[in-house]
């Protein structure tokens, strides 16, 4: 007899789901149990997302049947989920910042007073009653722009639970939470699981996956490679089956060997979108042969930082020198020019023009100079031959350099970019968010072109939400907080929950090296 916590909540059967010119789901099979954890493990682009969208109603499969408690059911829609009991967190949360917690929580099933209007005196009451239920201490009445991420995440989930959700999918729910948050969140999961809920947990962080699922099912291109219990398994066996070879997921390196300092800023300010401050007095400095990681929550201020060193912003003040040349507020190519390469945060909006030839991507920087034009015309002899040599060093996966980017897999993508970047011999490398969405394999490739640039003698400075990417290769790692450097410390002093406090604005005489974004 199959006991309460065997029995299956959920079955997907068969499940194919098409899109012009891709199979993203490819006849596959899912199970969850009542009262477990199982992690939807793969690589972006492997078909997670797909698979819950579907399940949750956002798409409909091409092929394929769902079961809830053994019953097989048709879901159109997310309200076809919801009153199945299956409630998703997505990765970028769906509240108004300007509306209160409550008032987000019961938005679309308002308590009413005389049936017209909202009561919310009884709002209140059911969301504390809820949130007592289930321990997510809440504050009602903030406003949701003013509290945490971790908050607005403990709120979405509050908001499905309210709704009766039974099976809840998080979609990569830690990708923007300090190691303490995501410790509160796992913390959450585990009393759910323990009152009976069923949780999906889609991720690609291995480590975690192993911390919190009990079981494991990984998808690969579409299509389920296995499914395992996570205490017969590891992360090598884990990371196997995403990528089907052994990968190595310790960084190999020798101790830096830093040179004299090659790069400095001193207290810039840059602002944002919305000429609001985005950067408010920020100075650091990086040493030839030392590579710098920039670590933080997302949205403190990296991106605003990574884009004026660039030459893709202005800084409203402050200065920015490369071996003692000035290059504030340079042309991205006139920085570029002073031998500093870029790896963008968004590979597809400022790396690769995707309707363009391989070929033609390796020489956006360089087009209009020798050897390959006499600033007139283009010598596409000696660009190919340029891209076919970086195709071959770089190890892209292709069948020849005239292939289009946009056919290129986001690994492959990202390839063409650090070869485009890291051939050009730079003094300063800005890497920002170099391995997001890739692979741990592609992983693995990007992270040894680092090391090599560092023992190379090259400065680099590293911009990366993951901690654990900061953590393994990092000399010392700077903190930023609401545009501001909380600290920086050298990497043997650096321990996940010292960051952790400092990525949430907690810094002591210790951590504060740069307090406040004073000088080194």
């Amino acid at each position: 007899m199959v006991s309460p916590h065997e029995k299956l909540v959920l079955e997907m059967r068969g499940i194919t789901k098409r899109f012009p010119g891709v199979v993203a789901n490819a006849d596959v099979d899912f199970t969850l149990k009542k009262g477990e954890i199982h992690t939807l493990l793969g690589e972006n682009g492997a078909g997670k997302s797909t698979l819950m969208k579907i399940l949750y109603g956002l798409y409909q499969a091409d092929e394929g049947e769902i079961y809830v408690h053994g019953e097989k059911r048709e879901i159109n829609e997310p309200n076809d989920a919801l009153s199945l009991g299956i409630g998703m967190v997505h990765q970028h949360f769906m509240l108004i910042p300007q509306f209160s917690v409550v008032e987000n929580l019961v938005l679309g099933t308002e308590p009413k007073r005389g049936g017209v209007f909202l009561d919310m005196a009884a709002a209140v009451r059911q969301v504390e009653d809820v949130s007592r239920e289930y321990g997510l201490a809440i504050d009602p009445h903030a406003k949701v722009m003013n509290i945490s991420v971790g908050m607005q995440q403990r709120v979405e989930i509050l908001k499905a639970l309210l709704r009766g959700a039974e099976i809840l999918v998080l979609d990569e729910p830690t990708a923007v939470l300090t190691p303490q948050e995501v410790g509160e969140l796992f913390t959450i999961m585990r009393n759910l699981t323990e009152m009976g809920k069923s949780i999906i947990f889609i991720s690609h962080k291995l480590k975690e996956v192993m911390e919190i699922s009990d079981r494991v099912t990984v998808i690969r291109r579409g299509r389920i490679i296995g499914s395992v219990t996570t205490a017969e398994t590891n992360v090598n066996d884990l990371a196997r089956m995403m990528v089907g070879r052994d990968v190595e997921l310790v960084v190999s390196k020798e101790p830096a060997k830093p040179g004299p300092e090659m790069f400095r800023i001193t207290d810039l300010h840059v602002q944002d979108d919305r000429h609001l401050p985005a950067l408010s007095g920020v100075s650091l400095s990086v040493r030839a042969g030392e590579i710098l990681g920039i670590a933080g929550v997302d949205g403190n201020g990296q991106n605003e930082l990574a884009e004026a060193i660039t030459g893709m912003r202005k800084a409203t003040s402050g200065q920015i020198v490369l071996n003692g040349k000035d290059i504030t507020n340079l042309s991205s190519r006139r920085v570029f020019e002073s031998k500093v390469v870029h790896i963008p945060a968004d590979r597809h909006r400022h790396g690769l023009v995707l309707e363009f030839s391989i070929a033609e991507n390796m020489v956006l920087r360089t087009y209009y100079a020798p050897p390959f034009s006499n600033k007139t015309v283009l010598d596409w002899e000696v660009i190919k031959q340029e891209a076919r040599e970086l195709i071959e060093e770089y190890d892209v996966r292709t069948p020849n350099e005239d292939v289009l980017a946009s056919s290129l897999s986001g690994g492959n993508q990202q390839k063409v970019i650090v070869a485009r970047e890291l051939a050009q011999e730079p003094e300063l490398i800005v890497a920002a968010q170099p391995t997001r969405g890739l692979d741990v394999g592609a992983i693995e490739f990007v992270h040894t072109r680092l090391i090599e640039a560092r023992d190379a003698q090259k400065a680099v400075l590293l911009f990366s939400l993951e901690l654990d990417e900061i953590l393994a290769l990092a000399d010392r790692i700077a903190v930023m907080y609401e545009g501001r450097i909380v600290g920086i410390v050298d990497r043997e002093e650096a321990t996940e929950e010292k960051l952790g406090l400092m990525m949430a604005g907690v810094s002591d005489d210790r951590t504060s090296a740069v307090a406040g974004g004073g000088e080194l």
